[in-house]
């Protein structure tokens, strides 16, 4: 019991809810604006190339850091290659789809398309996981689903062509669509190891796979950048590298329910950088679709907390007094 009762208090102390959010926003801050400069990018250099450049020079960030937090060594120990060459791999296409999207749609639109992931996780979870799903979260998917056909309505009807017309626009819904789905894979599959590997491993080895397989692109048409699109490309990866790390520190600090939501902080600062930067207007279609996804989300981070709450009760109910 008295043991308990440390491990309890030593775990109090550590949590520190608002410092976890001061990293959160950070985190969200920072990853809005390495999509921005990814946008940028955009038409100048192939998805591919971009994935490697994000991925590449987030390394050193990622290898400091380590080796700052005496983490490097367990970082390179692995016991499951094939778990984490799958993560790679998904995550890889996620980020090639996001970025594709990021040439073809406004930032906002993008942003709240990427909204589905965590609604997909739970379809996933339960299909791959066997994570029990009650009525509640089927309700809160089904109301999340909904607002992503919400969002996808204005691209359902294709009137013109052209890579930035209606066919071009349905095309880079369709292409955050499947991104998001690849996330969600990506997700669950980080659940999956987290039973055996150590965050620093799933962090460096996802880091190395992206930009091994960002490299087979390479007969695809890269090209040499201008120096103003080359250190848009640089600063991305650099900013991708800190905004990783600022998420992993806030998990650090406080369980996922308290920071998860600030996750939908990164509308706002879309709607913001893509009017100030590249004069974009989202519709108000798109603005309810992603209201709906947004609290469908919420509804379910709210009802993990109340599961997770539970889970302790019965916990602590179960542990032998005295």
């Amino acid at each position: 019991m008295g043991g308990l009762f440390w491990a309890a208090l030593i775990d109090c102390l550590r949590m520190n809810p608002l410092r976890a959010i001061l990293f959160k926003l950070t985190a969200v801050t920072l990853f809005v604006v390495m999509s921005s400069l990814i946008k940028v990018a955009a038409d100048h250099v192939p998805p591919g190339e971009a994935v490697f450049f994000r991925s590449f020079f987030a390394l050193p960030v990622i290898v400091v850091w380590q080796l700052m937090a005496g983490t490097l060594r367990d970082g390179l120990k692995v016991k499951s290659p094939g778990g984490h060459f799958l993560r790679g791999v998904l995550g890889t296409l996620a980020m090639a789809c996001f970025f594709t999207s990021l040439g073809l749609l406004p930032l906002p639109e993008v942003t709240a398309l990427g909204y589905a992931t965590p609604i997909l996780i739970v379809v996933f979870a339960a299909l791959l996981l066997k994570e029990p799903v009650r009525l509640f979260r089927i309700a809160a998917v089904t109301l999340g689903l909904v607002g992503v056909l919400v969002m996808l309505s204005p691209h359902l009807s294709v009137l013109s062509d052209g890579p930035k017309g209606h066919i071009g626009q349905a095309f880079g819904a369709a292409i955050a669509l499947v991104g998001a789905l690849m996330a969600a894979l990506a997700q669950v599959t980080i659940r999956k190891l987290t039973m055996t590997e150590r965050t620093s491993a799933i962090v460096f080895w996802f880091t190395i796979t992206s930009t091994v397989l960002s490299l087979l692109t390479l007969p695809f048409g890269w090209t040499w950048p201008p120096v103003r699109i080359f250190a848009c490309l640089v600063c991305a990866g650099l900013v991708g590298g800190v905004a990783q790390i600022m998420l992993t520190l806030s998990y650090r600090w406080a369980h996922a329910s308290v920071v998860a939501p600030f996750d939908y902080a990164s509308m706002l600062l879309a709607l913001v950088i893509g009017y100030v930067a590249f004069d974009e207007q989202p519709s108000r279609t798109i603005l309810a679709g992603a209201a709906i996804v947004i609290s469908a989300g919420v509804l379910i981070i709210w009802r993990e907390h109340r599961l997770g709450l539970e889970r302790d009760r019965q916990r602590k109910a179960a542990t032998p007094q005295g």
